[in-house]
């Protein structure tokens, strides 16, 4: 396993715990249709869907992990969701997310939640 999946699942994994102390009830992990994945599909409080999408990275060398999500990954993400939201059809409420996580050596994690992100 290459170093950046491993940094990928490391991140997926602190955000579960992040997001559950936050009061999201996580209900599907790297969910995929076709050849589009949902990296965390989560519910709140607010009976509010949310789609996920996690950015982690170890150094700062390439700019914050938040900047590498594209359109065509938005895309996919959208895609993805709407069959999502298709095989269940009792959430009217959705909301697309980006939790960008960045591992400093030596140094605490960084978390920043971007909610109801606009694409």
């Amino acid at each position: 396993m290459t170093e950046n999946k491993n940094t990928g699942n490391k991140g997926e994994e602190m955000a579960s715990v992040y997001l559950t102390q936050r009061g999201f009830q996580i209900l599907e992990k790297n969910w995929r249709h076709k050849h589009w994945e949902v990296d965390l599909i989560a519910s709140s409080k607010k009976n509010i869907l949310h789609f996920i999408e996690i950015k982690t990275r170890t150094t700062m060398k390439y700019g914050y992990p938040e900047e590498s999500i594209g359109k065509k990954k938005m895309d996919n993400l959208r895609n993805a969701a709407e069959e999502y939201q298709y095989l269940h059809p009792e959430w009217k409420y959705i909301q697309f997310d980006v939790l960008a996580i960045l591992l400093h050596p030596h140094e605490q994690v960084s978390y920043f939640l971007l909610e109801d992100v606009y694409f």
